[in-house]
């Protein structure tokens, strides 16, 4: 009777994020059509950025319940050959070869905490240090020290026991990027702030800020419809570059094109992973490495164009996935034995486990 209690529990538990998960990429669906009715707008990217998100994270669960260790190695090697097979350089693709690298590494150090044996563990964690390696070879800067900075966390939480002030300050650090993206735009930073961040970013990205910006101030409800940014900007107009379409930045692109709910709605689809990630059953370090580096690709989305590409935002789904996933002998009273804590470090549900202890 307790244990069919507990599994009862610890199923509703985990099927919450899936019902929310749903809710949020359907609305984020179902408001990119809205805004596009009526408009030359095309909202297949965005279409298919909910689509692969969508498929990312359901392969993700069922890889990660299947086979742990193995998916989340298979992940880390699939976003390294992603990554080294679009060169740096080209136009356009820099900000999908840093968001390759980050997420290759948080697979790889995914896979490290489902690991059983020390030896495995150890050649995980070695393979994610070889994935930061490979981006600083590979000429993407930002790709290395996201991942350095994912590895260390990863190791850095690795007594941690509570993960909500963890996912909170990786939201906090989420929330600020995107304000300071927006402050840059506006011309809203110190002097002291903004001008490093101008010789760094460049004065052409900081000039399509302001057009999307603008375009959002114009059009504060719906937007100018989406994938309209290229013929409504003034600079992207004048650029020679074809990629020159997106502001390079996907909260400004999201306001431009589908007005403040559409960036509302991105931000809640953020914060449906992290809640996801505070559910999951997984341990607490391997939530908290998927977690930073899922904010290490808020950030680089932030400044970059890392989100017009199907294969980050899948990749992204997957590895939330694959932190989520619940292992078959996480389920109570599933065998003989001690069963793993299904919270991770969080406390247990009230009601019906305590009543039925």
């Amino acid at each position: 009777m307790a244990s069919s209690a507990a599994r009862l529990v610890v199923r509703e538990h985990h099927s919450a994020p899936d019902i929310v998960g749903t809710a949020v990429l359907g609305c984020c669906a179902v408001w990119a059509l809205v805004c596009a009715a009526g408009r030359t707008a095309r909202p297949e990217g965005v279409l298919l950025a909910v689509l692969a998100v969508a498929a990312g994270y359901a392969c993700g669960r069922i890889a990660g319940s299947l086979l742990p260790v193995a998916a989340a190695t298979a992940a880390a090697l699939a976003g390294l050959g992603l990554a080294c097979t679009v060169p740096d350089g080209v136009s356009g693709h820099g900000g999908a070869h840093a968001a390759q690298f980050t997420l290759a590494v948080g697979a790889a150090c995914g896979a490290a905490w489902a690991a059983r044996s020390a030896a495995l563990r150890l050649a995980l964690r070695l393979l994610a240090v070889v994935i930061t390696a490979m981006a600083l070879v590979a000429g993407s800067v930002v790709g290395c020290v996201a991942g350095a900075l994912v590895l260390l966390c990863s190791l850095a939480v690795a007594r941690t026991r509570h993960r909500l002030p963890g996912l909170a300050g990786l939201a906090l650090v989420a929330a600020v990027a995107v304000g300071g993206c927006w402050a840059m735009a506006e011309d809203a930073l110190p002097g002291a702030l903004s001008a490093p961040l101008r010789d760094r970013l460049g004065e052409h990205r900081v000039r399509l800020w302001h057009d999307a910006v603008q375009i959002a101030e114009h059009g504060p409800l719906r937007g100018a419809g989406p994938d309209r940014f290229g013929e409504l900007s003034p600079t992207a107009q004048q650029s020679p570059a074809a990629t020159d379409d997106t502001p390079y930045s996907a909260p400004l692109q999201q306001a431009a094109g589908q007005g403040l709910p559409g960036l509302a709605l991105l931000g809640t689809a953020f914060g449906w992973l992290l809640y996801a990630l505070w559910r999951s059953p997984r341990r607490t370090p391997a939530v908290l490495t998927a977690a930073a580096a899922l904010t290490a690709l808020a950030v680089e989305s932030a400044f970059g164009n890392a989100l017009s590409f199907p294969e980050v935002t899948a990749g992204a789904g997957l590895l939330a996935g694959l932190a989520t996933a619940r292992l078959p002998e996480m389920d109570p009273g599933s065998g003989p034995g001690p069963s793993p804590d299904p919270f991770a470090g969080e406390p247990p549900p009230l009601g019906p486990v305590r009543a039925a202890h």
